[in-house]
């Protein structure tokens, strides 16, 4: 009996070693063990509590361990697309910044060559005698519309002065009093300026309706204006300074009239900028006068300057040659100093070979018989250096 029950704890034994069968066994067991623990937690067991609080502090701690790989990717990926977000917006920013800076150069170089052709076609004014006033009556009438303002000739108030409403024209001065002026609106039926449609450049009258808007006149009926056309002064007549922002056509239909419709809303004026532009023709002219002396004096200084640079180096120049002069003089009768001593030590030596040649020619006509080869005595062969040797030593024979 004892035998066949060990054979069958051997058998479960085998079996449970096998492979597959230690899976099942292992999840087995952990399904066992789970429910066991929760079957004894229900109990408040210390042992259980405690047993629960380290799984569930090993899950936690492992679980924070596992996923810190999982989030530095997904954070590697957030940090990666924001920062391609901010580099494209960025390229996009720098692309509208250099855009805006070049049209803010192209709007000065506009300005200021706007403002150089105006000041030679002596159509340059100057806004001056600006001055804030207050509406303190607005008279109206059927085709009538115009204020009183609280500045007369008290305050510089000249009749013709412009009237703005921060930067667009509402009308002119047409009458002043010692404390108060009257404005005649544009709106007014008596009220004709000439002006210019932008940004066709069609030139016109805009006469007042009456009303709260003004109309186009004396244009034909054959010119093309484009939606949303700017109304602007056209400063003909010097009546006004060209460019002051007036309104809009509102109304294209050829069959009718065009109106405009006015920036500013008259009704609703409290405050106007009451302003005069005079011509700059003097000051401008004064201005080219003062430039053109300037570049004259700028002229003059560089043609002095270089005249005195010039004399400088021509001086330098005179003196270097006059150094060169003296040098090559010098050069010259160092040559000529050295030609002399040879040409003297030439004659010297030449003297001084003759006076050898008389010495030697004498002594050869004395000592020759003693010098001189024959057929009876051996002696030295006339010209050889023996037969003068022995020549200048008075016949004396050469000893060896």
């Amino acid at each position: 009996m004892q035998a066949s029950r060990d054979d069958f704890i051997i058998a479960i034994r085998s079996a449970f070693l096998k492979k597959e069968t230690q899976q099942t066994f292992s999840l087995f067991g952990l399904i066992t063990f789970s429910l066991i623990l929760l079957i004894l937690g229900s109990f408040n067991f210390k042992i259980i509590n405690y047993i629960k609080i380290v799984v569930k502090e090993g899950v936690y701690r492992s679980s924070l361990i596992v996923s810190v790989p999982e989030k530095f990717i997904e954070n590697t990926y957030l940090i990666t697309k924001r920062h391609f977000t901010f580099y494209d917006q960025y390229k996009k920013e720098k692309i509208e910044l250099e855009t805006l800076r070049a049209k803010d150069l192209l709007n000065e170089f506009t300005i200021t060559e706007n403002n150089r052709l105006k000041i030679i076609i002596d159509d340059y004014l100057v806004k001056t005698n600006e001055t804030i006033a207050k509406i303190l009556i607005d008279k109206q009438s059927p085709f009538s519309r115009s204020v009183i303002v609280n500045k007369g000739s008290k305050n510089n108030i000249k009749l013709g002065m412009v009237v703005l409403d921060s930067e667009y024209l509402v009308g002119k001065v047409v009458e002043v009093n010692y404390i108060t002026s009257r404005i005649l609106l544009l709106s007014d039926f008596n009220s004709k300026i000439p002006v210019s449609i932008e940004p066709s450049g069609i030139q016109s009258i805009l006469s007042g309706s009456g009303k709260d808007d003004a109309i186009i006149q004396y244009l034909k009926e054959d010119y093309i204006i484009e939606d949303n056309a700017v109304v602007y002064t056209s400063g003909s007549g010097g009546l006004f300074k060209a460019g002051i922002p007036i309104g809009k056509i509102k109304n294209l239909d050829l069959d009718e009239e065009r109106s405009v419709k006015f920036f500013s809303d008259f009704s609703q004026l409290r405050f106007v900028k009451i302003l005069s532009y005079e011509e700059a023709k003097k000051k401008a002219k004064e201005k080219i006068k003062l430039e053109a002396q300037k570049q004259s004096k700028i002229k003059t200084e560089k043609l002095k300057k270089t005249k005195e640079d010039a004399e400088l180096r021509a001086q330098k120049i005179k003196k270097l040659e006059a150094e060169y002069e003296i040098k090559l003089k010098a050069e010259e009768e160092s040559r000529l100093k050295a030609e002399e001593v040879s040409r003297l030590k030439a004659e010297e030596n030449l003297a001084l070979n003759i006076e050898k040649q008389k010495i030697f020619k004498d002594l050869e006509l004395k000592y020759s018989p003693n010098c001189k080869k024959t057929f009876f005595n051996k002696l030295y062969k006339v010209g050889t250096s023996e037969y003068k040797n022995c020549i200048l030593n008075k016949g004396t024979k050469i000893v060896r």
